[in-house]
Protein backbone atom coordinates (compact mmCIF):
# COMPACT_ATOMS: atom_id res chain seq x y z
CA UNK A 1 0.00 0.00 0.00
CA UNK A 2 1.37 3.54 -0.94
CA UNK A 3 0.48 6.12 1.89
CA UNK A 4 0.71 10.20 0.91
CA UNK A 5 0.96 12.37 3.78
CA UNK A 6 -1.00 15.33 4.29
CA UNK A 7 0.36 18.32 6.09
CA UNK A 8 -0.44 21.84 7.38
CA UNK A 9 1.80 23.99 9.44
CA UNK A 10 1.24 27.41 11.64
CA UNK A 11 3.16 29.39 11.89
CA UNK A 12 4.37 32.42 14.78
CA UNK A 13 5.74 35.14 13.63
CA UNK A 14 6.90 37.95 15.73
CA UNK A 15 6.62 41.50 14.60
CA UNK A 16 9.24 44.07 14.79
CA UNK A 17 7.52 46.66 17.07
CA UNK A 18 9.30 48.26 19.97
CA UNK A 19 7.01 47.67 22.16
CA UNK A 20 4.68 44.75 23.36
CA UNK A 21 0.91 44.14 22.20
CA UNK A 22 -0.83 45.49 24.55
CA UNK A 23 1.47 47.38 26.74
CA UNK A 24 4.73 49.86 26.67
CA UNK A 25 7.02 47.30 27.73
CA UNK A 26 10.60 46.56 25.61
CA UNK A 27 10.48 43.74 23.08
CA UNK A 28 13.81 43.71 23.09
CA UNK A 29 15.49 39.99 23.05
CA UNK A 30 18.79 38.79 25.20
CA UNK A 31 17.82 41.10 27.87
CA UNK A 32 18.09 40.55 31.93
CA UNK A 33 15.32 38.06 32.91
CA UNK A 34 12.08 39.47 34.00
CA UNK A 35 12.91 43.49 33.26
CA UNK A 36 10.94 43.97 30.52
CA UNK A 37 7.41 43.68 32.27
CA UNK A 38 5.10 46.11 34.06
CA UNK A 39 1.21 44.93 35.56
CA UNK A 40 -0.27 44.16 32.55
CA UNK A 41 1.79 41.83 30.69
CA UNK A 42 2.15 39.80 33.69
CA UNK A 43 -1.56 40.21 34.46
CA UNK A 44 -1.89 41.84 37.53
CA UNK A 45 -5.31 42.47 39.15
CA UNK A 46 -7.46 45.25 37.04
CA UNK A 47 -5.09 46.32 34.64
CA UNK A 48 -6.33 47.08 31.21
CA UNK A 49 -4.52 46.11 27.82
CA UNK A 50 -4.28 48.76 25.18
CA UNK A 51 -3.68 47.40 21.50
CA UNK A 52 -0.93 48.65 19.69
CA UNK A 53 -1.89 50.38 16.22
CA UNK A 54 1.41 49.16 14.58
CA UNK A 55 0.63 45.51 15.52
CA UNK A 56 -2.65 45.99 13.46
CA UNK A 57 -0.62 47.81 11.03
CA UNK A 58 1.60 44.76 10.31
CA UNK A 59 -1.13 42.30 10.02
CA UNK A 60 -2.99 43.86 7.17
CA UNK A 61 0.45 43.89 5.46
CA UNK A 62 1.06 40.21 5.48
CA UNK A 63 -2.66 39.69 4.76
CA UNK A 64 -2.86 41.55 1.73
CA UNK A 65 0.72 39.97 0.81
CA UNK A 66 -0.60 36.63 0.68
CA UNK A 67 -3.65 37.75 -1.25
CA UNK A 68 -6.23 37.61 1.85
CA UNK A 69 -9.07 39.00 2.86
CA UNK A 70 -8.77 41.79 5.51
CA UNK A 71 -11.75 41.67 7.53
CA UNK A 72 -12.99 45.13 8.72
CA UNK A 73 -14.53 43.84 12.00
CA UNK A 74 -12.44 41.33 13.98
CA UNK A 75 -12.52 40.34 17.62
CA UNK A 76 -9.94 39.45 20.27
CA UNK A 77 -10.83 36.34 22.29
CA UNK A 78 -9.56 34.74 25.54
CA UNK A 79 -7.29 31.56 24.94
CA UNK A 80 -7.83 29.66 28.20
CA UNK A 81 -4.92 27.32 29.47
CA UNK A 82 -2.93 27.15 32.40
CA UNK A 83 1.33 27.08 32.39
CA UNK A 84 3.63 28.59 34.67
CA UNK A 85 5.13 30.74 31.83
CA UNK A 86 1.33 32.22 31.11
CA UNK A 87 0.45 34.35 35.17
CA UNK A 88 -2.73 36.02 33.11
CA UNK A 89 -3.64 32.16 33.05
CA UNK A 90 -4.87 32.93 29.31
CA UNK A 91 -3.83 34.07 26.44
CA UNK A 92 -5.32 37.11 24.44
CA UNK A 93 -5.47 35.90 20.42
CA UNK A 94 -8.46 35.99 17.90
CA UNK A 95 -10.68 32.89 17.27
CA UNK A 96 -13.96 33.38 15.26
CA UNK A 97 -13.00 36.29 13.79
CA UNK A 98 -9.57 36.87 12.87
CA UNK A 99 -8.43 39.57 11.21
CA UNK A 100 -7.30 37.81 8.02
CA UNK A 101 -8.07 34.46 5.73
CA UNK A 102 -8.97 32.71 3.20
CA UNK A 103 -5.64 33.64 1.29
CA UNK A 104 -2.76 31.56 -0.86
CA UNK A 105 1.04 31.57 -0.81
CA UNK A 106 2.05 30.05 -4.32
CA UNK A 107 5.45 27.98 -3.73
CA UNK A 108 8.11 26.25 -5.81
CA UNK A 109 8.09 22.82 -6.26
CA UNK A 110 9.83 20.04 -8.80
CA UNK A 111 6.63 19.80 -10.43
CA UNK A 112 6.38 23.70 -11.06
CA UNK A 113 4.48 26.41 -9.28
CA UNK A 114 1.84 24.94 -6.29
CA UNK A 115 -0.78 27.07 -4.49
CA UNK A 116 -1.04 26.39 -0.54
CA UNK A 117 -4.14 27.86 0.69
CA UNK A 118 -3.82 30.07 3.65
CA UNK A 119 -6.58 29.84 6.57
CA UNK A 120 -6.58 32.67 8.98
CA UNK A 121 -3.65 35.12 9.96
CA UNK A 122 -4.66 36.63 13.23
CA UNK A 123 -2.92 38.86 16.28
CA UNK A 124 -2.11 37.16 19.81
CA UNK A 125 0.37 37.69 22.71
CA UNK A 126 3.17 35.89 23.09
CA UNK A 127 3.68 33.86 26.22
CA UNK A 128 6.84 33.99 28.74
CA UNK A 129 9.51 31.05 29.02
CA UNK A 130 10.23 28.80 31.16
CA UNK A 131 14.12 27.48 31.69
CA UNK A 132 14.49 23.31 33.53
CA UNK A 133 17.61 22.16 35.54
CA UNK A 134 17.42 19.08 36.93
CA UNK A 135 16.29 20.60 40.46
CA UNK A 136 14.59 23.64 39.69
CA UNK A 137 12.49 25.48 37.39
CA UNK A 138 12.80 29.43 36.14
CA UNK A 139 10.17 31.35 34.40
CA UNK A 140 11.53 34.46 32.08
CA UNK A 141 8.22 36.73 31.39
CA UNK A 142 9.98 39.06 29.17
CA UNK A 143 8.47 37.69 26.28
CA UNK A 144 5.21 37.70 27.69
CA UNK A 145 3.22 40.05 25.66
CA UNK A 146 5.22 40.42 22.60
CA UNK A 147 2.84 40.23 19.83
CA UNK A 148 2.66 37.73 16.89
CA UNK A 149 0.98 36.63 13.97
CA UNK A 150 -0.03 33.42 13.89
CA UNK A 151 -0.57 32.22 10.45
CA UNK A 152 -2.11 28.88 9.73
CA UNK A 153 -2.13 27.16 6.21
CA UNK A 154 -4.60 24.37 4.70
CA UNK A 155 -3.68 20.71 4.84
CA UNK A 156 -2.67 21.34 1.16
CA UNK A 157 1.53 20.08 1.71
CA UNK A 158 2.02 16.47 0.84
CA UNK A 159 5.65 16.58 1.58
CA UNK A 160 8.32 17.79 3.90
CA UNK A 161 10.07 19.36 1.26
CA UNK A 162 6.73 21.07 0.34
CA UNK A 163 6.50 22.07 3.81
CA UNK A 164 10.44 23.39 3.87
CA UNK A 165 9.65 25.48 0.67
CA UNK A 166 6.43 26.84 1.91
CA UNK A 167 8.27 27.96 5.41
CA UNK A 168 10.81 29.89 3.54
CA UNK A 169 8.71 31.29 0.84
CA UNK A 170 6.55 32.89 3.88
CA UNK A 171 9.77 34.09 6.37
CA UNK A 172 10.94 35.71 3.19
CA UNK A 173 7.41 37.69 2.73
CA UNK A 174 7.74 38.79 6.53
CA UNK A 175 11.75 40.05 6.13
CA UNK A 176 10.37 41.77 2.78
CA UNK A 177 7.65 43.68 4.46
CA UNK A 178 10.09 44.67 7.66
CA UNK A 179 7.93 43.49 10.36
CA UNK A 180 9.76 40.46 11.45
CA UNK A 181 13.26 39.37 11.58
CA UNK A 182 12.93 35.79 10.34
CA UNK A 183 15.43 34.82 13.08
CA UNK A 184 14.44 31.31 13.69
CA UNK A 185 17.64 30.55 16.62
CA UNK A 186 15.91 33.51 18.12
CA UNK A 187 12.30 31.97 17.84
CA UNK A 188 11.52 35.16 15.94
CA UNK A 189 9.93 32.75 13.48
CA UNK A 190 8.51 29.08 14.20
CA UNK A 191 6.30 26.55 13.44
CA UNK A 192 3.99 23.64 14.44
CA UNK A 193 3.36 20.87 12.19
CA UNK A 194 -0.11 19.13 11.85
CA UNK A 195 1.01 15.80 9.79
CA UNK A 196 -1.40 12.88 9.10
CA UNK A 197 -1.13 10.37 6.29
CA UNK A 198 -3.81 8.47 4.12
CA UNK A 199 -3.37 5.98 1.31
CA UNK A 200 -2.91 7.29 -2.22
CA UNK A 201 -6.21 8.04 -3.98
CA UNK A 202 -8.20 8.84 -0.81
CA UNK A 203 -9.64 12.22 0.43
CA UNK A 204 -10.55 11.63 3.77
CA UNK A 205 -7.80 12.89 6.33
CA UNK A 206 -6.15 10.37 8.93
CA UNK A 207 -5.72 10.98 12.39
CA UNK A 208 -2.98 14.01 12.90
CA UNK A 209 -0.68 14.47 15.53
CA UNK A 210 0.66 17.92 15.84
CA UNK A 211 4.76 18.36 16.37
CA UNK A 212 5.23 21.74 18.66
CA UNK A 213 7.70 24.63 17.99
CA UNK A 214 10.27 23.10 15.21
CA UNK A 215 12.88 26.10 14.64
CA UNK A 216 14.73 25.46 11.80
CA UNK A 217 13.91 24.38 8.10
CA UNK A 218 16.24 21.44 8.92
CA UNK A 219 14.58 20.81 11.77
CA UNK A 220 11.01 20.68 10.15
CA UNK A 221 12.17 18.83 7.29
CA UNK A 222 13.45 16.10 9.42
CA UNK A 223 10.66 15.64 11.99
CA UNK A 224 7.75 15.50 9.40
CA UNK A 225 10.41 12.50 7.76
CA UNK A 226 10.94 10.89 10.84
CA UNK A 227 6.59 11.10 12.12
CA UNK A 228 5.34 10.52 8.30
CA UNK A 229 7.63 7.60 8.73
CA UNK A 230 6.50 6.19 12.10
CA UNK A 231 3.04 6.79 11.34
CA UNK A 232 3.20 4.39 8.44
CA UNK A 233 4.98 1.77 10.22
CA UNK A 234 2.32 2.04 12.83
CA UNK A 235 -0.52 1.53 10.14
CA UNK A 236 1.72 -1.36 8.45
CA UNK A 237 1.67 -3.18 12.16
CA UNK A 238 -2.12 -2.69 12.56
CA UNK A 239 -1.96 -0.28 15.10
CA UNK A 240 -3.86 3.58 15.49
CA UNK A 241 -2.10 6.78 15.38
CA UNK A 242 -2.62 8.66 18.39
CA UNK A 243 -3.73 12.08 17.86
CA UNK A 244 -1.71 14.12 20.57
CA UNK A 245 1.08 16.84 20.54
CA UNK A 246 4.63 15.49 19.87
CA UNK A 247 8.05 17.19 20.04
CA UNK A 248 11.05 16.72 18.14
CA UNK A 249 14.42 15.46 19.51
CA UNK A 250 17.30 16.84 16.79
CA UNK A 251 19.86 14.52 18.85
CA UNK A 252 17.97 11.85 18.47
CA UNK A 253 16.15 12.89 15.46
CA UNK A 254 12.93 11.81 16.41
CA UNK A 255 9.61 12.94 17.79
CA UNK A 256 8.51 11.86 21.09
CA UNK A 257 4.76 12.56 23.02
CA UNK A 258 3.93 15.56 24.69
CA UNK A 259 0.32 15.95 25.57
CA UNK A 260 -2.73 14.89 24.28
CA UNK A 261 -3.82 17.01 21.27
CA UNK A 262 -6.18 19.98 22.46
CA UNK A 263 -9.54 20.84 20.72
CA UNK A 264 -10.79 24.35 20.22
CA UNK A 265 -12.87 23.78 23.24
CA UNK A 266 -10.37 22.45 25.60
CA UNK A 267 -9.58 26.11 25.66
CA UNK A 268 -13.13 27.70 26.21
CA UNK A 269 -12.84 30.78 24.05
CA UNK A 270 -14.52 33.99 24.82
CA UNK A 271 -14.41 37.35 23.28
CA UNK A 272 -12.12 39.20 25.86
CA UNK A 273 -14.71 41.97 27.85
CA UNK A 274 -11.20 44.13 28.12
CA UNK A 275 -10.83 44.88 24.39
CA UNK A 276 -13.67 46.15 22.33
CA UNK A 277 -14.05 44.95 18.97
CA UNK A 278 -11.20 46.20 16.21
CA UNK A 279 -12.88 47.91 13.26
CA UNK A 280 -10.75 48.99 10.49
CA UNK A 281 -11.16 52.14 8.10
CA UNK A 282 -11.07 50.49 4.89
CA UNK A 283 -9.06 53.82 3.24
CA UNK A 284 -5.85 52.98 5.66
CA UNK A 285 -6.18 49.47 4.44
CA UNK A 286 -6.22 50.89 1.12
CA UNK A 287 -3.30 52.60 2.15
CA UNK A 288 -1.35 50.18 3.56
CA UNK A 289 -1.80 48.09 0.42
CA UNK A 290 -0.49 50.92 -1.67
CA UNK A 291 2.93 51.16 0.48
CA UNK A 292 3.43 47.27 -0.29
CA UNK A 293 6.97 46.82 -1.40
CA UNK A 294 7.81 44.37 -4.94
CA UNK A 295 7.34 40.55 -3.05
CA UNK A 296 9.62 37.50 -3.64
CA UNK A 297 7.39 35.73 -6.07
CA UNK A 298 7.75 39.09 -7.91
CA UNK A 299 10.84 39.71 -7.89
CA UNK A 300 11.41 35.98 -9.04
CA UNK A 301 9.23 36.40 -11.75
CA UNK A 302 11.46 39.92 -12.94
CA UNK A 303 14.91 38.54 -12.28
CA UNK A 304 14.28 35.17 -14.49
CA UNK A 305 12.41 37.64 -17.46
CA UNK A 306 15.05 40.41 -17.08
CA UNK A 307 18.17 39.17 -16.17
CA UNK A 308 18.09 35.56 -17.74
CA UNK A 309 18.73 33.85 -14.60
CA UNK A 310 17.58 30.25 -14.29
CA UNK A 311 14.99 29.29 -11.31
CA UNK A 312 17.52 28.28 -8.55
CA UNK A 313 19.51 31.06 -9.36
CA UNK A 314 16.78 33.18 -9.02
CA UNK A 315 14.93 31.76 -6.16
CA UNK A 316 17.99 32.32 -4.44
CA UNK A 317 18.78 35.81 -5.04
CA UNK A 318 15.23 37.10 -4.04
CA UNK A 319 15.30 34.80 -0.99
CA UNK A 320 16.68 37.42 0.91
CA UNK A 321 15.58 41.41 0.39
CA UNK A 322 19.28 42.15 1.46
CA UNK A 323 20.81 39.98 -1.52
CA UNK A 324 18.10 40.91 -4.32
CA UNK A 325 19.21 43.80 -3.33
CA UNK A 326 22.99 43.92 -3.48
CA UNK A 327 22.68 41.68 -6.67
CA UNK A 328 20.22 44.43 -8.53
CA UNK A 329 22.60 47.71 -7.25
CA UNK A 330 25.55 45.70 -8.80
CA UNK A 331 24.14 45.11 -12.21
CA UNK A 332 22.54 48.55 -12.19
CA UNK A 333 26.50 50.05 -12.39
CA UNK A 334 26.89 47.95 -15.14
CA UNK A 335 27.86 44.45 -14.45
CA UNK A 336 27.12 41.43 -16.74
CA UNK A 337 23.63 39.77 -14.96
CA UNK A 338 24.95 36.24 -15.18
CA UNK A 339 28.66 36.55 -13.61
CA UNK A 340 27.04 38.93 -10.88
CA UNK A 341 24.83 36.04 -10.44
CA UNK A 342 27.31 33.26 -10.47
CA UNK A 343 29.98 35.14 -7.68
CA UNK A 344 27.36 35.76 -5.40
CA UNK A 345 26.45 32.45 -5.41
CA UNK A 346 29.31 30.66 -5.18
CA UNK A 347 31.83 33.40 -3.70
CA UNK A 348 29.90 35.68 -1.49
CA UNK A 349 27.26 32.86 0.28
CA UNK A 350 30.44 30.61 0.78
CA UNK A 351 32.19 33.21 2.80
CA UNK A 352 29.36 34.59 4.84
CA UNK A 353 28.62 31.14 5.95
CA UNK A 354 32.16 30.30 6.88
CA UNK A 355 32.39 33.50 8.95
CA UNK A 356 28.75 33.46 9.71
CA UNK A 357 28.24 37.02 8.65
CA UNK A 358 25.10 38.40 7.66
CA UNK A 359 25.30 40.33 4.71
CA UNK A 360 25.31 44.14 6.26
CA UNK A 361 27.41 42.58 8.67
CA UNK A 362 30.32 42.29 5.79
CA UNK A 363 32.36 45.58 4.39
CA UNK A 364 31.53 44.61 0.91
CA UNK A 365 29.32 46.42 -1.42
CA UNK A 366 27.93 46.31 -4.73
CA UNK A 367 30.43 48.59 -5.85
CA UNK A 368 33.01 46.89 -4.69
CA UNK A 369 32.08 43.72 -6.63
CA UNK A 370 31.13 46.13 -10.03
CA UNK A 371 35.40 46.85 -9.76
CA UNK A 372 36.29 43.83 -8.73
CA UNK A 373 34.48 42.01 -12.29
CA UNK A 374 36.22 44.82 -14.39
CA UNK A 375 39.49 44.08 -13.38
CA UNK A 376 38.89 40.44 -14.58
CA UNK A 377 36.65 41.60 -17.36
CA UNK A 378 39.86 44.26 -18.46
CA UNK A 379 42.23 41.67 -18.05
CA UNK A 380 44.28 43.15 -15.35
CA UNK A 381 43.48 40.20 -12.89
CA UNK A 382 42.61 36.73 -13.53
CA UNK A 383 39.65 35.39 -12.30
CA UNK A 384 41.75 32.83 -10.21
CA UNK A 385 43.39 35.87 -8.41
CA UNK A 386 40.31 37.56 -8.14
CA UNK A 387 39.08 34.42 -6.21
CA UNK A 388 42.06 34.28 -4.06
CA UNK A 389 41.48 37.75 -3.05
CA UNK A 390 37.53 37.41 -2.36
CA UNK A 391 37.55 36.57 0.94
CA UNK A 392 39.55 39.32 2.17
CA UNK A 393 37.86 42.13 0.31
CA UNK A 394 34.77 40.93 1.86
CA UNK A 395 36.07 40.80 5.28
CA UNK A 396 37.83 43.92 4.90
CA UNK A 397 36.25 46.52 2.64
CA UNK A 398 39.28 47.32 0.98
CA UNK A 399 38.91 48.79 -2.84
CA UNK A 400 39.82 45.79 -5.19
CA UNK A 401 41.86 48.37 -7.22
CA UNK A 402 43.94 49.38 -4.90
CA UNK A 403 44.54 46.31 -3.14
CA UNK A 404 45.73 44.38 -6.48
CA UNK A 405 48.49 47.21 -6.79
CA UNK A 406 49.63 47.11 -3.74
CA UNK A 407 50.15 43.85 -3.56
CA UNK A 408 51.70 43.80 -6.98
CA UNK A 409 48.56 41.25 -7.98
CA UNK A 410 47.91 43.14 -11.46
CA UNK A 411 48.72 40.79 -14.73
CA UNK A 412 51.14 40.83 -17.15
CA UNK A 413 48.74 41.48 -20.25
CA UNK A 414 51.82 42.61 -22.76
CA UNK A 415 52.06 40.44 -25.27
CA UNK A 416 55.84 41.57 -26.20
CA UNK A 417 56.59 40.97 -22.49
CA UNK A 418 54.88 37.26 -22.57
CA UNK A 419 56.60 36.41 -25.69
CA UNK A 420 59.71 36.67 -24.39
CA UNK A 421 59.17 34.70 -21.68
CA UNK A 422 57.46 32.51 -23.85
CA UNK A 423 60.71 32.30 -26.17
CA UNK A 424 62.53 31.59 -23.12
CA UNK A 425 60.69 28.40 -22.02
CA UNK A 426 60.30 26.95 -24.95
CA UNK A 427 64.00 27.17 -25.78
CA UNK A 428 64.44 25.28 -22.02
CA UNK A 429 61.86 22.50 -23.11
CA UNK A 430 62.85 21.70 -26.62
CA UNK A 431 62.11 17.76 -25.95
CA UNK A 432 58.77 18.90 -24.94
CA UNK A 433 58.42 21.36 -28.07
CA UNK A 434 59.11 18.29 -30.23
CA UNK A 435 56.41 16.10 -28.03
CA UNK A 436 53.81 18.53 -28.58
CA UNK A 437 54.64 19.07 -32.19
CA UNK A 438 54.33 14.80 -32.55
CA UNK A 439 51.06 15.07 -31.15
CA UNK A 440 50.99 14.77 -27.60
CA UNK A 441 48.47 18.28 -27.65
CA UNK A 442 48.18 18.09 -23.42
CA UNK A 443 51.58 19.44 -23.38
CA UNK A 444 49.95 23.01 -23.67
CA UNK A 445 49.03 23.16 -20.16
CA UNK A 446 52.98 22.18 -19.13
CA UNK A 447 53.49 25.47 -20.30
CA UNK A 448 51.07 27.44 -19.66
CA UNK A 449 52.21 25.98 -16.43
CA UNK A 450 56.16 26.70 -16.33
CA UNK A 451 54.76 30.41 -17.82
CA UNK A 452 52.47 31.39 -14.59
CA UNK A 453 55.47 29.75 -12.29
CA UNK A 454 58.16 32.45 -13.95
CA UNK A 455 55.53 34.85 -13.67
CA UNK A 456 54.31 33.74 -10.27
CA UNK A 457 50.80 33.74 -11.77
CA UNK A 458 50.40 37.21 -13.21
CA UNK A 459 50.76 36.10 -16.89
CA UNK A 460 47.07 36.54 -18.42
CA UNK A 461 46.04 32.90 -19.33
CA UNK A 462 44.10 33.82 -22.36
CA UNK A 463 47.02 35.49 -23.73
CA UNK A 464 49.63 33.04 -23.01
CA UNK A 465 47.37 30.18 -24.59
CA UNK A 466 47.20 32.14 -27.84
CA UNK A 467 50.87 33.16 -27.95
CA UNK A 468 51.59 29.52 -27.43
CA UNK A 469 49.27 28.20 -30.53
CA UNK A 470 51.50 30.96 -32.45
CA UNK A 471 55.12 29.21 -31.03
CA UNK A 472 54.38 25.76 -31.09
CA UNK A 473 53.14 25.42 -34.94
Amino acid sequence: MEFESVIGLEVHAQLKTKSKIFCSCSTAFGDEPNVNTCPVCTGMPGVLPILNKKVVEFAIKMGLAVNCTINTYSIFARKNYFYPDLPKGYQISQYELPIAEHGYLVIQTNKGDKKIGITRIHMEEDAGKSIHSSSESFIDLNRTGVPLLEIVSEPDLRSPEEAVSYLKALRSILVYLDICDGNMEEGSFRCDANVSIRPKGENTFGIRTEIKNINSFRHVQKALEYEIERQIDLVLDGEEVVQETRLYDPQKNITKPMRSKEEAHDYRYFPDPDLVPLVLDENWINEIKKSLPELPESKFKRFKENYGLGQDEALTLTAEKDLADFFEKTVELGANPKKVSNWILSELLRVLHEHKLGLKESKFTPFQLYNLLELINKGLISGKIGKNIFEHLVLSGDDPEKYVKEKGLIQISDSSELEAIIEKILDNFPKEVERYKNGEKKLQGFFVGQVMKATKGKANPQLVNSILQKKLV
